[in-house]
């Protein structure tokens, strides 16, 4: 039998922990503007809001060996001790203590800061006992009763949402009922279900997101995570009866070969998880909750980034082979057009006729590319008007560089050294390393006065190193040092704008989106995919953080220049290319671009995302047309039109969303368009494919 163990009401959320004979807790979320109905038909256990598997103990039976490691003998031991609620600021802390007679504490923590629309939870076990104890899994949150509003087991009424990611295709979204994943009960209620799902390496969006969303389709009601951490994670969808439950944490025993051993009086604390739930029209309408609980820790980054500034990146230019002359040759095209930053990317370092993408790890100014010395470059992008900027693949090393042959500094897998076809990894826990890299790569921000680094990340080191009692314990330490170590950064260079890279997307998740200003959304650097992923990514990031490129070639019609501009409304702009051969229309456009984003920015920080159009089925091949409508919270809003290859309807409407204004102040395109207001949307006539047209919206 269930009884309520005590509710909590923080913003719009109601928390609701429930107990049941066995000293069990669960945990439950709802919108508090609508009530849990006072009776419901459902055969739903209580599972726990702590996941836990210590090696030796019993496994769940009913075929989860394999699948699952949730709601084993580690679980049905613990037992509740006391719960706490404390205050600190504007954050609530509720804690929840679970006590396994063995000598095991757990404590779940839930977290409500004044002004989010999130609760952030982790889990700390601490072992009191006289033995060490090793833990194949503990998740960072687990929560139950999806949906408390459905009666029986919610056929065809749950489906779960997920971001998927492959390089250069990042933030697709995948939208599942639990019919089609199998996650129906079974006819007697015994057997598990369950979708454990996320990635192992050191490339934490490199499969899927670390996120989930559980949607209630009758009742329009939204349940989500995700998870601040930088390798490898799991997130499941579990059910043995009609009772639904999500948790998320790191990759555990069977997906990330991970086991901790915790001594005697020491504790083991989890990433964070982010989760909310919420009423809402639609899954962008609920995604903004989660993605606004990065906008404290922007806000309170670098003062030059808070009015979202522009940046020229020289790598589509000169492709990993920036010198002093070509430098200057670009500064003189683009000094005076708005830009903020300029970065000097891949290759400053390397030595003549050998590529970048094996030569970095000694970061060595090339004397052929730098005759003489980095110091004057800087200087006329100084005199440029300009704040210099410069690349960085920190943790890696290339098979060309010297660095690539300090094997004993270097990560071991199997006691060998770990080895990808062009790269290697650095021990980031060793000493030698951090000395070596605050010499070459602090040293160098320093010596130099860059304001500015992008710190890339062009590969992953897979399931795991040597050095812990396991491989995925020993990848875990490593990333928590890699992270520690820009955090030194941020330390020694206040105020110093940081770019978030891994391949283009592939570190975008909440923990290192905290610490950076913005990062690259993907290496679709010139693909017409470029609108779709950057909208994508919208329920991901925030748009302020996400660095769109449009890479500006001589021979791009004023189409296609419109049409790349044009897609990095959807973020933060970031202009490369062809800039010293442009003619004077093609400059003109891109001027326009340039002074359209800056109207809008104020909108692009702060706002509500909406979508419309035909599903893409093919990213690679995109056909239909996207619309994307964001509505700021300055009460401003724009819209923005992409169509792609083959047929385009000869009219095009988007309904305008709660909030937006229906006043026409500016228009961008290739040239004049037919746009039509009215009966409360806006209806494009006439456009060819892969074209795009941008409106800003005013009351």
């Amino acid at each position: 039998m269930r009884r309520v163990l005590k509710e909590y009401q923080f913003a719009d959320i109601t928390v609701r922990y429930e107990t049941n004979e066995e000293k069990q807790v669960g945990l439950i979320l709802y919108p508090t503007s609508l009530p849990l109905p006072e009776k419901l038909e459902k055969a739903a256990a209580l599972d726990s809001l702590v996941q836990v598997k210590l090696a030796g103990d019993m496994y769940k039976g009913a075929y989860a060996p394999g699948n699952t490691l949730r709601n084993g003998e580690s679980v049905t031991r613990l037992h509740f001790e006391k719960q706490e609620c404390t205050t600190q600021g504007d954050t609530v802390t509720v804690t929840t203590q679970m006590r396994d007679a063995r000598g095991y504490l757990v404590s779940h923590k839930l977290a409500y800061t004044q002004g989010e629309k999130v609760l952030r939870i982790c889990c700390t076990f601490l072992n009191e006992s006289a033995r060490p104890v090793t833990l194949e899994m503990l998740e960072s949150c687990s929560l139950e009763g999806i949906s408390p509003y459905l009666e029986g087991d919610c056929s065809e009424n749950i489906c779960a949402h997920r971001l998927q990611s492959r390089w250069s295709q990042e933030g697709n979204l995948l939208s599942q009922t639990m019919e089609e994943l199998q996650l129906d009960t079974s006819w007697n209620m015994e057997s598990i279900r369950c979708e454990r799902f996320g990635q192992a390496g050191s490339l934490p969006v490199n499969n899927y997101f670390p996120f989930l969303a559980m949607e209630d389709m009758k009742n329009h009601v939204f349940w989500g995570m995700q998870l601040a951490h930088n390798a490898s994670w799991q997130m499941e969808i579990y059910r043995e009866d009609e009772n639904i439950a999500i948790s998320a944490g790191l990759a555990d025993r069977e997906l990330g070969h991970w086991m901790k051993t915790i001594a005697p009086g020491e504790s083991f604390t989890t990433p964070e998880a982010i989760v909310s739930t919420a009423c809402a029209d639609s899954l962008d309408v609920f995604t903004r909750r989660l993605v606004d609980a990065g906008q404290e820790a922007v806000d309170a980054g670098p003062a030059c980034e808070q009015e979202l500034p522009i940046v020229f990146n020289e790598y589509c230019t000169t492709w990993g082979c920036p010198s002093h002359e070509n430098i200057c040759t670009i500064l003189e095209k683009i000094k005076g057009k708005g830009f903020t930053y300029f970065v000097i990317d891949c290759g400053w370092f390397k030595e003549d006729g050998v590529p970048w993408d094996i030569s970095m790890g000694d970061y060595l100014v090339s004397k052929e590319l730098f005759p003489e010395g980095l110091e004057k470059t800087v200087q006329a992008i100084r005199d440029a008007g300009l704040k210099p900027g410069i690349w960085f693949e920190i943790e890696n090393v290339g098979s060309a560089s010297q660095a690539y042959q300090e094997t004993e500094h270097l990560l071991h897998l199997d006691g060998e050294v770990l080895t990808t076809t062009r790269r290697r990894f650095w021990d980031m826990n060793d000493p030698w390393v951090q000395d070596y890299l605050t010499d070459r790569v602090i040293g160098t921000l320093k010596k130099y006065g860059f304001e500015y680094m992008k710190m890339d990340y062009n590969d992953t080191i897979g399931l795991g190193c040597d050095g812990c009692e396991s491989i995925g314990e020993g990848l875990r330490r490593n990333m928590e040092a890699a992270r520690q170590f820009v955090e030194k950064v941020k330390k020694e260079l206040p105020g110093i704008v940081l770019e978030n890279c891994a391949s283009g997307g592939h570190r975008l998740e909440p923990g290192y989106m905290a610490l950076t200003s913005m990062a690259s959304f993907s290496d679709a650097h010139e693909c017409a995919e470029i609108p779709i992923i950057a909208a994508n990514l919208h329920r991901a990031v925030l748009p302020r953080q996400s660095q769109i490129w449009a890479v500006i070639r001589k021979a791009d019609t004023l189409k296609r220049i419109a049409y790349s501009v044009a897609a990095t409304f959807l973020g933060r702009m970031c202009i490369s290319g062809d800039v010293w051969e442009l003619d004077d229309k093609q400059w003109e456009l891109l001027d326009r671009g340039i002074a359209f984003y800056k109207e809008i920015a104020p909108i692009i920080k702060a706002g509500q995302t909406y979508r419309f159009g035909p599903k893409v089925k093919s990213i690679r091949h995109p056909r239909g047309w996207q619309g994307i409508v964001r509505v700021g919270d300055n009460g401003e809003a724009y819209m923005l039109v992409h169509t792609f290859h083959g047929e385009v309807p000869e009219e095009i409407r988007i309904q305008l969303p709660p909030g937006c204004p229906g006043g026409i102040e500016n228009v961008y395109s290739d040239g004049e368009k037919d746009i039509v207001l009215n009966d409360g949307g806006i209806s494009f006539r006439d456009l060819r494919e892969d074209e795009a047209v941008a409106v800003y919206l005013t009351t």
